[in-house]
């Protein structure tokens, strides 16, 4: 499955300013994320940045960066508007948007979000396990399977943030998306669903217009770079693993 990794990178963050270039043991988190996309193996891999500083560091190290409008409303937004740029768009049958906060994310991890599309999904995404205090976790995006094959390949029933206080057939969400060209399209031209504002879960537009994303599961998921302290745990773990460059 021809595949393009999209990485959106946007420095104006309010939580976190100039995010993608923050320096992780002297590498910039957003190269670190490029180089776990490239280690996947499973298509070409792309940044989407909306600065020229992003820009001019990826392509000094060798990867390609495609500059898009500062102004777009989501990652999502910009991810299509990265993929509709390329010339060669038509080759591919897979979209992976890797998200740029992810530095340490298992490359075997980034290669199961095609697993649905290879399905027949339109849509597809990954989940990992989840304890019982991470669902009280209002900032812990969760989901309802639906099992096809246990573990293996399922429906995503919801997403949700609020606690449901149980534990069965729910999952922590992992925000890595694999898109069929179309499905991308399709997305970005839908206007928000009334439950999507709500919630404030971009993916509950897809559910909401009968689009079924496909869900697969990983054992472990690296931490996500969301604010200072999260900057420094990955900084350890880095330091601990000898792993510095």
């Amino acid at each position: 499955m021809k595949t393009a990794i999209i990485i959106p990178a946007r420095m104006a963050s309010q939580r976190f300013p100039n995010k993608p270039m923050a320096n992780i043991v002297g590498v910039p988190m957003i190269e670190r994320v490029w180089r776990q996309g490239t280690k996947a193996n499973i298509g070409d891999v792309f940044v989407a940045c909306s600065e020229r500083e992003v820009f001019d560091h990826i392509t000094s190290v060798g990867g390609r960066a495609i500059m898009t409008d500062p102004d777009l409303p989501s990652g999502t937004d910009r991810i299509f508007a990265a993929y509709n740029s390329l010339q060669n768009k038509d080759e591919y049958e897979s979209i992976i948007n890797l998200q740029g906060d992810m530095p340490l994310i298992d490359p075997k991890n980034i290669k199961s979000v095609n697993l649905p599309l290879i399905n027949g999904f339109e849509i597809g995404t990954i989940s990992t396990n989840i304890s019982e205090n991470e669902e009280k976790n209002e900032n812990i995006t969760k989901v309802i399977i639906d099992w096809k094959k246990l573990n293996t390949l399922g429906n995503s029933v919801d997403f949700y943030k609020s606690s449901k206080r149980k534990l069965l057939n729910i999952y922590q969400h992992v925000g890595i998306y694999s898109f069929r060209p179309t499905a991308l399209k399709k997305f970005i031209t839908l206007p928000p669903s009334k439950n999507e504002i709500e919630k404030k879960l971009e993916q509950l537009r897809a559910l909401d217009a009968g689009i079924k994303i496909g869900i697969t599961y990983v054992e472990n998921i690296a931490i996500s770079v969301d604010t200072i302290e999260d900057l420094k745990i990955v900084e350890k773990i880095i330091k601990e693993k000898n792993d510095i460059n």
